[in-house]
């Protein structure tokens, strides 16, 4: 008899509680806001717990236009923003004080919140996945290996751009260079890493007898597994708190066929360090086996391996991807491009100097190119951070968004590198437009142009992708006079597949020309 009046005062108590410790709460962050100079952030879309954005957010994904969906907000609330999604109240920004205030100035204010949680099942405790000291000593596991000579082996590119040439039809019809593009750099990433290539463009019945041996049974099969596993860690990503719930056997078979290969690279790798006398006797640069000489831990390998995999893999496929859509509707910046190549270099029959990458980088067009396509189709075109502390940005505030935002812990914040890379009062009215111009113009740019990531946390492989897509793109200029667009709906703007990275949904299809007809 006597539970029930307990109960019930029990209840009052905490119900109490909760209210007294909610007015405690706001007269903080209040405070907080005043002694920070902050103004309230414009709302954007906070109906109903944010139940209807989630909803068509998720239409926009399945009709793969979210990257078009989430830019077109700033046009009706701002550069700056908060939202409601799913009851959580997030922050979205493309102001460059912001973003470089999250990524460079207030570095220890913000973290990859729930990252590690939804992709450790497939990438571990690696760079892309960690946090503070781990991140800290992955980092520094990695970096002394993207400043070696190494990182500009084209010899080790040459081949496998050999490969590619030859997958390309002869008799001009088309093809979807994005696809081989993919094979281009998965077997180029494998090779640097673990010191031999997977095999994606060996020739028909040439098979890879270590791949053999393991469940994906052949280098097509890792690339499916390897996607498909992105796959689901996106799908993990967009479940934000309830990644748990995202764990289909899919996603374990195919993380399971991708750590079963690598672990093999990694078992060699430490062998080779256990008996030094097993090493290519031509001292042949092996990523992995310059990592295994600073751990014996083969979960550390292999982790920092597919992070690294991940990475160079997928975004220079995807830079290269985007520079072959864009020239093939642009044939004056082909012809441009195409004749500064071979006034450098020669063309295929008639080489004229080395390719080196100091040359590489006197072309200034070509490297105009490859920044254009980087602005209007970045292979990441948004990330986010979530506040560790009570902090502020420097503005988004008050009716002009020019005063400073009060942040609570645990707030998201989202920024949009895609649409910050389309402002016209950064980019001009014609910043939805490819012209590498643009460059030759005004060639300085700050945090407004983010391709790579900035602060402590810029991309490491920077110098890898830019070289691996500048050689690539010079070869095949050396070896076709021309090229046209084979899309069977004309388009200026690609429809997108955005995981981890982004791609082009429907391929890049196009005809290559040789003057010689080969």
């Amino acid at each position: 008899m006597l539970a029930t009046p307990v109960v019930a005062l029990v209840a009052a108590l905490y119900a109490a509680f909760l209210i007294i410790n909610y007015f405690v709460q706001l007269y903080h962050h209040r405070r907080n806001a005043k002694a920070l100079h902050c103004k309230p952030a414009t709302p954007g879309d906070t109906s109903l717990l944010g139940i209807p954005a989630f909803l068509r957010l998720t239409k926009a994904v399945r009709e793969k236009r979210w990257i078009e969906y989430v830019s077109s907000q700033y046009s009706v609330y701002g550069y700056t923003f908060r939202l409601c999604f799913l009851s959580r109240t997030m922050l979205s920004t493309i102001e460059p004080e912001n973003v470089k205030a999250i990524l460079a100035t207030q570095f220890q204010d913000f973290s990859l919140g729930t990252r590690h949680e939804q992709f450790y099942p497939f990438l571990g405790d690696g760079i892309f996945t960690l946090d503070g000291p781990g991140w800290t000593h992955a980092r520094g596991l990695l970096r002394p290996q993207f400043t070696r000579d190494q990182v500009a082996d084209l010899a080790l590119l040459d081949d496998h751009i050999t490969n590619l040439i030859d997958l390309i039809p002869k008799d001009r019809s088309s093809f979807d260079i994005q696809r081989l593009f993919f094979l281009l750099t998965l077997d180029s990433a494998t090779h640097f890493l673990f010191g031999e290539p997977v095999g994606c463009m060996s020739p028909p019945g040439q098979t890879t007898s270590v791949l053999e041996k393991y469940s994906v049974g052949n280098a097509a099969g890792f690339a499916e597994a390897f996607n498909t596993a992105q796959d689901w860690l996106s799908a993990r990503t967009r479940a934000q708190g309830l990644y748990w719930v995202v764990n289909p056997k899919e996603f374990r078979d195919a993380t399971r066929k991708v750590h079963e290969v690598v672990d093999h690279y990694v078992n060699i790798a430490l062998e080779s360090k256990r008996h030094p006398e097993s090493k290519d006797p031509n001292g042949r640069y092996i990523f992995l086996e310059a990592l295994a000489a600073q751990t014996d831990n083969p979960k550390m390998l292999r982790d920092n391996m597919l992070n690294i995999l991940l990475a160079g893999r997928d975004t220079t496929a995807s830079l290269l991807s985007s520079v072959f859509f864009y020239l093939a509707r642009h044939p004056n910046v082909w012809n441009r491009l195409r004749r500064e190549i071979v006034d450098a270099f020669g063309d295929s029959k008639n080489a004229r100097a080395e390719i080196t990458q100091t040359k590489l980088k006197d072309i200034p067009y070509l490297r105009y190119v490859l920044n254009e396509t980087l602005r209007l189709q970045p292979p990441v075109p948004a990330n986010f951070r979530v506040a560790t502390k009570d902090t502020s940005l420097p503005v988004g505030g008050g009716p002009d968004q020019r005063s400073p935002i009060y942040i609570k812990k645990g707030t998201m914040v989202m920024y949009n590198v895609y649409a910050m890379h389309r402002r016209t009062d950064f980019w001009g009215a014609d910043a939805r437009l490819f012209r590498p111009e643009r460059w030759e113009e005004n060639a300085k740019h700050g945090w407004e142009y983010l391709p790579f990531n900035g602060g402590p946390r810029i991309c490491l492989g920077q110098q890898y992708a830019l070289t691996e897509a500048s050689y690539t793109v010079v070869r095949l200029m050396q070896h076709f006079d021309s090229i046209e667009n084979a899309d069977p709906h004309p388009r200026q703007e690609p429809i997108k597949q955005s995981n981890l990275t982004m791609m082009h949904d429907l391929g890049v299809p196009v005809k290559l020309y040789a003057s010689d007809g080969i």
